[in-house]
């Protein structure tokens, strides 16, 4: 769990995103590090014996830098007003799935999949799913991912008008296979996190996004 204080501090912020007033709550900052820091060491002790293919990770895989990389954004704001948790199996240049948690007021959520793959792992996955979609859809169909996730999250930008090349139209999955991202989420509330069973509430429901990583990182890994 977060302290009311942590949360109070990602509100404000988000409100006096500048340089100055940052310099002026450093001390709050620090105390968020730590709350921060905590928050994550708690969640790879519950996720990790859920997920073994976590085993590896420490805190500092997990974690994000405050500071945003503005050198090619509009939006000139220097630091995030949010928190982010990111738990994958991946290890350095390897796109891999895995669980997420985001927590920002008004914008909290979790999720799990891969989100927006470059055009190689796009093809490994389409090709996975043309010979393999009855284990995806399997997996969608699974009762408590359903209650918790209910399906991929779909939108016009991430799903292609007609069939990717080279996959014919009268295809079993073809809806699977227009697909351009894979991921699924669920909204939660900002305040949840200053809940006491927040991590164990959290853990669970990542959970039900296990066999879904899975399928995606076998399809990342195949040759």
């Amino acid at each position: 769990m977060l302290s009311k204080e942590t949360l109070q501090f990602l509100d404000d912020l988000k409100v006096n995103n500048n340089r100055d007033w940052f310099v002026e709550n450093k001390k709050r900052y620090e105390a968020f590090k730590k709350d921060y820091q905590q928050l994550v060491t708690d969640l790879l002790d519950a996720m990790k014996p859920l997920d073994p293919s976590l085993e590896m990770l420490e805190v500092k895989n997990c974690k994000f830098r405050i500071n945003r990389d503005i050198r090619f954004s509009k939006d000139k704001t220097p630091y995030k007003s949010h928190l982010g948790i990111w738990l994958s199996s991946g290890a350095k240049g390897l796109n891999r799935s895995g669980y997420y948690i985001h927590l920002e007021k008004g914008a909290s959520f979790i999720a799990g999949g891969l989100y927006c793959p470059e055009s190689e792992d796009l093809k490994k996955m389409r090709k996975e799913i043309a010979y393999f979609h009855d284990d995806l859809e399997a997996i969608l169909e699974e009762k408590y991912f359903k209650k918790e996730f209910g399906d991929f999250d779909r939108n016009e930008k991430d799903t292609l008008k007609n069939p990717p090349r080279g996959y014919d139209r009268e295809h079993p999955a073809i809806e699977l296979l227009k697909l351009k991202s894979f991921e699924s989420s669920q909204r939660i509330e900002f305040s949840a996190a200053a809940k006491k069973d927040f991590v164990g509430v959290m853990s669970q429901k990542l959970i039900a996004l296990k066999p879904l990583n899975d399928f995606i990182n076998r399809a990342l890994t195949s040759e």
